[in-house]
């Protein structure tokens, strides 16, 4: 890697623990690609410590950053100014700071998860029937503002937290509905879209139960996790030919608009870029 002067974009990412992040490697991809003299680093900061370093970014010459857990609530909080999305989600993921070191936060999780089912099933439209989202926590508030900006019909909730999924219902409303988690197999019956927000199945985590006979024919079945890609989830979509889509899209496509605000230039994302970010991977 070049060494970074005084002229280097700088943009990283911020998050406890950070170390396995693969959004540098993937803004590094486009770096070269583009040829441009940036650099993007992993930023470890600890959850006392997230506001004092969100709000030294401009002093330290970085034009932004991206947010990943534990700290997009927090992230919400300490900007100056919030984008429709991360009013809607409740949360930021990416800050852009402006010449006069103010900070805007914005959240691009929703975008990203649609331009990957977009992308992965072109065929997709979300109005056609109703979709089925499993789990209430973060990604979860994305992928529901994403399917209702949409057009979504109706979205089914279920969550083993039914009150994680009533604070959810109570923020958006319509056309969310919840469903009881031990009722997920029945309510799949017509469903076009079923989405996994949870860890089950991911690496290290018990398996996600469910039976997928109730699905429509051509149904979207997307796992937002990519730790393994192929979980046992998109493997019986896929034994039952239905469309599989995995959770690395997301990742990817969320990350351009930042690329595009901090860098000047709108990346592409295709299979070379996959591949790379995929080469030598040893976690999520």
């Amino acid at each position: 890697m070049p060494s970074a002067t005084a002229k280097t974009i700088k943009a990283g990412v911020i998050g406890w623990p950070v170390e396995h992040s693969l959004s540098p490697k993937l803004h590094g991809f486009w770096l070269d690609r583009y040829g441009i003299d940036g650099i993007y680093l992993p930023l470890p900061v600890s959850p006392p410590n997230i506001e004092d370093a969100i709000r030294a970014l401009p002093k330290l010459g970085f034009v932004g950053a991206n947010v990943t857990v534990p700290h997009k609530e927090a992230a919400f909080r300490t900007v100056d100014s919030l984008s429709e999305a991360a009013r809607q989600i409740g949360a930021v993921n990416t800050i852009v700071c402006d010449e006069d070191g103010e900070l805007y936060g914005d959240n691009t999780d929703a975008f990203g998860f649609i331009e990957n089912i977009r992308s992965r099933a072109p065929h997709w439209r979300t109005a056609d029937a109703p979709a089925l989202i499993l789990g209430a926590g973060g990604a979860a508030r994305a992928v529901i503002a994403a399917l209702i900006d949409a057009g979504a019909p109706e979205i089914l909730l279920a969550n083993r937290t039914r009150e994680r999924a009533e604070e959810l219902l109570a923020h958006f409303g319509m056309p969310l509905k919840i469903v009881g988690w031990d009722d997920r197999n029945d309510a799949m019956t017509g469903v076009g879209t079923l989405v996994n927000t949870t860890t089950l199945g991911m690496t290290g985590n018990p398996p996600l139960d469910v039976d997928l006979s109730g699905l429509n024919d051509n149904a979207v079945v997307n796992d937002i996790v990519y730790a393994p890609l192929e979980t046992p989830l998109l493997k019986a979509a896929a034994a039952r030919n239905l469309v599989p889509v995995d959770g690395l899209g997301m990742l990817l496509h969320q990350a351009r608009p930042g690329f595009e605000a901090w860098f000047g230039k709108r990346p592409v994302v295709d299979e070379e870029l996959r591949d790379h970010v995929l080469a030598g991977r040893d976690g999520g």
